[in-house]
């Protein structure tokens, strides 16, 4: 399939996990891939944090100026930090919410003309975080639901302009924000069964191909939806 042949997308957070498989679905059927990472290290050919307003605007009118056009934004950076909820910093909570929350925004602001102008949308990595209790995990959930809310009101507030905003809400993924989930000293590890799918996890490639059916012209009459990718955690 080239159902994104002539067309260009922002994927943040490419350098792994979700946005490296992403971008490297959509490169495969044929976009134009700007690859956005804080990571030096990785293969994002744009360096810069989402959370930074000023590198934002940057990134889109970089884009714009040098392509043309923008079509896709697939905001998939994200960052986890786990806590009991008692002893959830301060510091912590800003940084998580910054990132996952603050950036889908900044960035979602910054690409709206661009997007109205090509007819193009939106793609938000939320998480089943959004959709039900993770313990342990206050303000990444707290990020994830506010995701959820920021797309369903640019879905609404757009949708007549012909700007179409979805999101995934994943679960169950094998990614390296995983790793980061550590338990609290006496956590009761019961609870996790709550939010482990039927099945084994999954690879990044699954969520990457709903984020690519949702960005595509397969979901025109897909508007303010999120798709669950979690092997029926919730179900």
């Amino acid at each position: 399939m080239q159902r994104f042949e002539g067309r260009v997308a922002i994927v943040t957070g490419a350098a792994s996990g979700i946005g490296r498989a992403t971008a490297e679905r959509l490169t495969e059927e044929g976009a134009t891939v700007v690859a956005v990472d804080v990571a030096k290290d990785g293969p994002a050919d744009t360096i810069g944090d989402v959370s930074d307003p000023a590198f934002v605007q940057s990134l889109i009118t970089d884009t714009v100026d040098h392509h043309g056009r923008l079509d896709v934004l697939a905001n998939v950076a994200g960052i986890l930090r786990t806590a009991n909820t008692h002893q959830h910093s301060l510091e912590m909570w800003d940084q998580v919410l910054a990132v996952n929350l603050t950036g889908t925004f900044l960035c979602c602001r910054a690409a709206i003309p661009a997007l109205l102008e090509s007819g193009g949308n939106i793609v938000n990595v939320s998480s089943t975080a959004a959709l039900a209790g993770h313990p342990w995990a206050a303000a990444y959930s707290a990020s994830k639901g506010g995701v959820l809310a920021l797309t369903r009101t640019i879905a609404v507030e757009y949708g007549k302009q012909g700007l179409r905003c979805n999101a995934v809400c994943p679960g169950s993924i094998k990614t390296p924000i995983t790793k980061d989930f550590e338990f609290p000293e006496g956590a009761d590890t019961d609870l996790v069964r709550r939010i482990m799918s039927l099945g084994k996890p999954r690879g990044p490639e699954t969520v990457a191909a709903a984020i690519a059916f949702l960005a595509s012209d397969d979901a025109l009459h897909v508007n303010g939806e999120h798709v669950r990718v979690d092997g029926a955690t919730l179900s």
